[in-house]
């Protein structure tokens, strides 16, 4: 009987597939080179007359990352070797070719599971990968919004999401964002904050392990994960990765696009002498986004989206808001230049010594 029912399975996707291959054949192609978070890749905010297919490859990369100045080591697992993978931006309508590798000098299979697509897992069941191998999977962004995606192997899902392999795919409207009232709203920059809670094991003197391997790590990766403490939780890999040298930049009147994943907890995403001025906390645009936000709510397996435009030059910092967290490192700047506006606020007197009375 599961013979059976895996032959029916099989030919209903494979005579899907051919529906779906009959309805992109004629469509514009495009390829696109991913860029590596936080930078999100060139594209149109506002769609082609006709829908295209945006052709992505993605090549899976096991290699150990340093995640702190301590030089703490996780065995890492990574979509074109980020944490997380690259944002990938598509508009409604479109067909979304993803070809995933696994390279022969890799130890584990992988596959990817895409929250924006139907069927199959979200591709999973049609991606899996042995070192050595590649996969095309096709099909159709026929919803707006910021989805997740991460790798997702029968058995081993956290441990390959924890170790690095989750990223954000942006299907935005054809007519682009809008507000409640229907106006358009452009963005000058977009960023991607990817946040990761990180569960590197310690010895019995309470340090860190070093792995020599991925493999020699699953072990106690594995039961340090189930303990549900993390050791880490940061943006984009690491302690700092947002920080100094690395801090994103703008500049004031420019608006800014804030794209923020979690692939498995719970964030609450603030930026600290700014606002969200339109804010899809579940990253659906179909959704009306919310206006003035001081904090927002990026679930556990989700994407939100805010936009702000800066209004004042200065250092900003954006983080979770669960302050723990943002002291553990989910913590990132932001470094814009322009003039100062004493309207919105100026300092009426230095600190010093006390002259005022009652």
């Amino acid at each position: 009987m599961n013979t059976i029912k895996h032959l029916a399975l099989s030919i209903a996707l494979a005579f899907s597939g051919q529906v779906l291959a009959d309805a992109a054949d004629g469509l514009p192609r495009v390829k696109v080179g991913l860029v590596a978070p936080p930078q999100v890749h060139a594209h149109e905010q506002v769609a082609p007359k006709e829908p295209r297919v945006v052709q992505f490859r993605l090549v899976i990369e096991e290699k150990k990352m340093v995640i702190d100045d301590q030089g703490t080591t996780l065995q890492a697992m990574t979509f074109n070797g980020s944490m997380p993978g690259p944002t990938m931006v598509v508009h409604e309508g479109d067909f979304v070719e993803l070809t995933l590798v696994n390279p022969a000098s890799n130890s584990m299979p992988h596959n990817i599971d895409l929250h924006a697509a139907t069927g199959a897992l979200g591709g999973a069941a049609l991606t899996l990968v042995s070192p050595g191998q590649e996969a095309v999977l096709r099909f159709k962004a026929d919803r707006t919004g910021t989805f997740v995606y991460h790798c997702a192997p029968e058995g081993m899902v956290a441990w390959h999401v924890l170790a690095g392999m989750s990223g954000t795919l942006m299907v935005l409207p054809r007519e682009g964002l809008k507000d409640p009232a229907g106006n358009s709203l452009h963005y000058d920059r977009a960023y991607t904050i990817g946040e990761s809670d990180l569960y590197i094991p310690k010895d019995k003197d309470g340090k860190y392990k070093d792995y020599s391997t991925l493999l020699d790590s699953y072990a106690d990766s594995r039961e340090t994960m189930r303990g549900l403490i993390p050791s880490h939780v940061v943006f984009n890999g690491r302690v700092g990765a947002l920080t100094g040298k690395n801090a994103l930049t703008a500049n004031v009147g420019e608006s800014v696009l804030f794209i923020h994943s979690q692939a498995n907890r719970d964030s609450r995403p603030h930026l600290i002498g700014g606002h969200g001025d339109w804010v899809w906390e579940t990253g659906k645009f179909d959704n009306p986004p919310l206006k003035n936000l001081e904090t927002w709510f990026v679930r556990g397996g989700s994407a939100g989206v805010a936009l702000y435009t800066f209004r004042q030059p200065g250092v900003y910092a954006y983080l979770n808001h669960n302050l723990i967290e943002a002291e553990m490192g989910a913590a990132g700047h932001i470094v814009v230049e322009g003039e100062w506006d004493d309207e919105l606020m100026m300092q009426v007197k230095a600190p010093g010594p006390i002259t005022s009375q009652e």
